[in-house]
């Protein structure tokens, strides 16, 4: 018998941070649809079950999002975290600079600023040669090189709007996110320049195979709402 165990830790993770919040049962599909988290808390989030095993050597992340939070204040983006790690965590920085995280220390890119007003930011990596870049509004930062050799490990929990400092829980309002989320696509391999750019300005491009928006499984836990995209 198959055990999915990505839903059973989504199902854990709930339970242990959620007992007095409500849960919505696994919905699909979030074509025309943004995310809004419209305030701090540390009980809301949304779970998002992938569409295939997160163990991956390369990958190309890119959501659309917007905040009125101050710069001076952290923020988590995007955090995949298995039993002893996190996995593959993205930051807003309290300087302002976004990071990303893979098992350890991160590594920190001075972007234009996310304001009220949308920004496309993708993320690209690949373990061979470590490259690692961020892309925004079709926009490439230069490359770093992080964790070459490093490879991301399955059978985690992924989260949008908190940061589990453990896998079953730990979460903190003063990392929550704050503001708008849509257009969450992920690649297990890395988007050539042309084709981040063409999903920037909404071109058809190939569908994520790891998360694709319009037919994203997820979870809405606490205080987020489901809109339509005007």
């Amino acid at each position: 018998m198959h055990i999915d165990t990505t839903r059973i830790a989504v199902l854990l993770l709930g339970v242990t941070v959620m007992s007095s919040t409500s849960f919505s049962a696994t919905q699909v599909g979030l074509s025309d649809k943004v995310l809004v988290f419209p305030y701090e808390t540390d009980f809301s989030f949304v779970a998002l079950i992938p569409q295939k095993e997160m163990a991956l050597r390369a990958f190309t992340l890119c959501m659309r999002v917007a905040t009125e939070l101050p710069e001076e204040r952290q923020i988590i983006l995007f955090a995949y975290r298995t039993a002893d790690y996190d996995e593959l965590n993205m930051w807003r920085e309290k300087d302002g600079r976004i990071s990303f995280y893979l098992s350890g220390d991160g590594v920190f890119f001075h972007l234009p600023p996310l304001t009220t007003f949308r920004t496309s930011l993708c993320l690209t990596w690949e373990s061979r040669t470590g490259l690692a870049a961020f892309w925004v509004d079709g926009k490439r930062s230069t490359y770093q090189v992080y964790k070459p050799g490093h490879s991301i490990r399955p059978k985690g929990t992924v989260l949008l709007g908190q940061d589990p400092d453990k896998h079953l829980g730990g979460l903190e309002a003063g990392q929550s996110f704050v503001g708008e989320v849509t257009d969450l696509n992920m690649w297990d391999s890395v988007l050539s320049r042309s084709m981040v750019q063409a999903w920037h300005y909404g071109h058809k491009v190939p569908k994520g195979n790891i998360f694709d928006w319009a037919a994203m499984e997820y979870e809405l836990n606490g205080n987020v709402m489901v809109v339509d995209d005007d």
